[in-house]
């Protein structure tokens, strides 16, 4: 018999033993580390007022610290980053202390995130997070007789997307609707000030690479799917948003006095390690400002002409002029 036809009588005995031995299961895998539980942020300072409520979204509430004062005291507003996806009022933290020493009261707001926002059908999903920090500006001002504030003097700041909401506020024009029932949305969103870390001053695509070639950021937040390149495909089509969401867009001469603070220096046409907090997104602002003869500080390590070198001296500059 050939060794084909052999192996041919043999295989239906092969098919029947592999069928009465099968594979062996095989061990389980060994489970991977969990990571590490991220501990609680420890305040600086306990809040006067913990989780106070401005809306009826579990994540529309903020924090408030009372600084003492016999007189009304200015307020520091401030708006924790993320990416409108992350992130927590607990970012504040270093500027409690010299806020309330400086005799400025201090709000730290949370906000609903894109998916929150998505989820009860904001068109674009930013609109979102922008908007319910202005609600909670206005519910801010509405409390000015109960906690001794002066509205007439409130500075915003934040990181990365809540400097850009801050940014968004500090430019838009005042949202307060006069003719209202509700007493708070008669309320003003107007700035005196915006102190700023790493802000997204654009939400253009077509601005943020060819300010910064390897951009990234930003099509989240009008539920653009895909990457970068199909940010920029869609701009056109949302283009109205751009125009009512980027901070760039909104910018007028009137605008309040804003500083810009970045960690490194900008480098405009070039691909950056960073490019989603890129010192670009100071510098293009800061040109237009400068062209339009709006106030606008930039501070990165070797800036020129720096008057304010950290968050805490714009905002005092702004809110306590006099040093009282």
């Amino acid at each position: 018999m050939s060794r084909t036809l052999r192996s041919l009588a043999l295989l239906p005995l092969c098919i029947a033993l592999w069928a009465a031995d099968p594979a062996p299961t095989p061990a389980p895998a060994t489970p991977a580390p969990k990571a590490p539980a991220k501990k609680p942020t420890v305040l600086a300072v306990r809040p006067t007022f913990a989780d106070v409520a401005y809306g009826p979204h579990p994540k529309q509430v903020l924090h408030f610290w009372q600084a003492k004062s016999d007189q009304p005291t200015p307020v520091l507003f401030y708006i924790h980053g993320g990416g409108w996806v992350n992130g927590d009022r607990t970012s504040v933290n270093g500027l409690i202390k010299p806020c309330l020493e400086a005799g400025i009261s201090v709000v730290s707001v949370e906000y609903r995130f894109i998916a929150e926002a998505t989820a009860d059908g904001v068109v674009p999903p930013v609109k979102g997070p922008m908007l319910d920090c202005a609600r909670a500006l206005q519910f801010v001002r509405s409390k000015a007789q109960e906690w001794n504030l002066d509205k007439t003097r409130v500075a915003a700041s934040g990181g990365s997307a809540g400097a850009c909401t801050s940014l968004w506020l500090a430019f838009h024009q005042d949202l307060a609707d006069p003719k209202s029932a509700d007493p708070i949305a008669r309320e003003s969103t107007r700035l005196t000030c915006a102190a700023v870390n790493v802000p997204q001053t654009s939400l253009d695509p077509e601005q943020m690479r060819a300010w910064t070639p390897n951009s990234r950021y930003g099509a989240h937040a009008f539920a653009v799917k895909g990457n970068f390149d199909d940010f920029v495909k869609a701009r056109e089509k949302i283009l109205p948003w751009i125009k009512e969401y980027s901070p760039y867009e909104l910018v007028t001469r009137d605008a309040p006095p804003v500083g810009l603070y970045f960690p490194t220096p900008p480098a405009l046409g070039k691909e950056e390690k960073d490019p989603t907090h890129t010192a670009n997104f100071g510098a293009k602002l800061k040109e237009h400002c400068d062209e339009i003869k709006a106030p606008c500080e930039l501070i990165y390590p070797g800036a020129p002409d720096v008057k304010h070198p950290a968050v805490i001296d714009f905002i005092k500059a702004y809110l306590k002029p006099t040093g009282k």
